[in-house]
């Protein structure tokens, strides 16, 4: 049984092995970003801070996307999902960011959900056939594939990233402060 903080957050396990940490790891950053957007308003999903045009629904349909990136498309070479499939990338790269701001709280949220749900299903896929020192299928232009953990470790550490922006974001919505 894991514990669960008072904001639903699993703590990490503690004394495991490698893949199970950093999985805990990735599932508390996970919940921390749903946390730091639960319960907010439309409006406050499209509030900036500053000069910076980030915005909490922005982070979790970035969020949605950057999950399928890495755990469909680089580490099992499968084709986009919708709707990242219909984007036209190269006329706006931070297409995720901007398209939030017509999406409701329900369908950033479901997108995100789903892309996590489908992630889990696909890492645990790879680790089970490849190891967590196994290679992502699809290669770069040099030739070179990314490595399940590098590719775990660096999912925890976009996470951990986009969690300081939330905590900023969130309390000029409504003033929730907290790790």
């Amino acid at each position: 049984m894991t514990d669960v903080d008072e904001h639903g957050r699993p703590h990490p396990p503690s004394n495991v092995g490698e893949v199970e940490t950093l999985l805990g790891f990735l599932d508390f950053h996970r919940a921390t970003l749903a946390w730091k957007c639960g319960g907010v308003e439309p409006e406050g999903l499209r509030r900036t801070v500053g000069a910076s045009t980030m915005t909490l629904g922005g982070l979790l349909k970035h969020m949605a996307f950057v999950e399928d990136y890495w755990f469909s498309f680089v580490l099992h070479k499968n084709d986009p999902s919708p709707p990242w499939d219909t984007v036209d990338w190269e006329a706006d790269r931070d297409w995720d960011w901007h398209s939030a701001a017509d999406d409701t709280p329900k369908q950033l949220f479901d997108l995100w959900e789903e892309s996590v749900a489908r992630s889990r299903r696909l890492l645990d896929h790879a680790i089970e056939r490849r190891g967590v020192d196994g290679q992502a299928i699809r290669q770069t232009e040099e030739g070179e594939a990314a490595g399940v953990r590098w590719i775990l470790v660096h999912m925890i550490e976009e996470y951990a990233r986009h969690n300081g922006h939330a905590d900023l974001l969130r309390e000029v919505v409504d003033g929730q402060t907290g790790e």
